[in-house]
């Protein structure tokens, strides 16, 4: 079976256009060879109709919580931690279309670059099929990880700061370490520390890199 093939399994659906999956399984590393583009693209749009579609879920689930008690269940379920925790159920790393030089590194098993395949799979099935094959699919892989919230998760901010209380350290220290792209589209890439622990994440906005930042260095701290 191909990896188009086999992407095409895990999605659930046949494509009309192999080549819009084709896209979405290319690492900007690969960009170029065969005429086929990064997935940076799909990834942009997978990740706004992923993000319909949970809040879209949780409003329905669970209707008498506010926005409060439902962006942090959004949150974490279009986290990076969530989606690559499904790139790597679904070994969607070997779907990947990746540089020799960059497959010898092990880029296709960082979470980062499984999370955002995710992200561009569901984009080529939105464009491909609608936002029913979208949702469909969404539901079916994250249906546990809902099931799993019986209460809210706290922010991942709030947690590393209650975290550090405990073992009476410093509270969090977040530093923007860049901030690129125009001004409708910016980057922030953004540090957070700890006492001698510290992580770093990229975001379309410094709150959520904050966020996506705390989250990351929570993963590597003792419990």
């Amino acid at each position: 079976m191909s990896r188009i093939e086999e992407a095409s399994a895990f999605l659930g659906h046949d494509f009309k256009s192999a080549a819009l999956l084709a896209e979405a399984l290319t690492h900007r590393s690969a960009a170029g060879a065969k005429g086929v583009g990064s997935n940076e693209r799909l990834e942009f749009i997978g990740d706004r109709v992923l993000g319909l579609i949970v809040a879209e879920w949780l409003i329905e689930r669970f209707p008498n919580e506010q926005e409060g008690k439902l962006g942090p269940r959004l949150a974490a379920l279009v986290s990076k931690p969530a989606l690559s925790a499904v790139a790597e159920a679904h070994n969607v790393g070997a779907m990947l279309s990746v540089a020799p030089g960059e497959a010898k590194r092990g880029v296709s098993s960082q979470p980062n670059v499984l999370a955002d395949a995710v992200e561009a799979m569901i984009g080529a099935l939105y464009l491909d099929g609608g936002l029913e094959a979208a949702r469909a699919f969404v539901h079916r892989v994250l249906a546990d990880v809902v099931d799993a919230q019986a209460a809210p998760p706290k922010d991942p901010k709030t947690a590393l700061q209650e975290w550090a209380l405990k073992r009476a350290l410093p509270l969090p220290l977040y530093e923007i370490l860049d901030r690129s792209g125009p001004s409708h589209a910016p980057q922030f890439i953004v540090r957070v520390s700890v006492g001698k622990s510290s992580a770093i994440a990229t975001a379309g906005a410094k709150r959520a890199a904050e966020q996506e930042a705390a989250r990351n260095l929570l993963g590597t701290l003792p419990e």
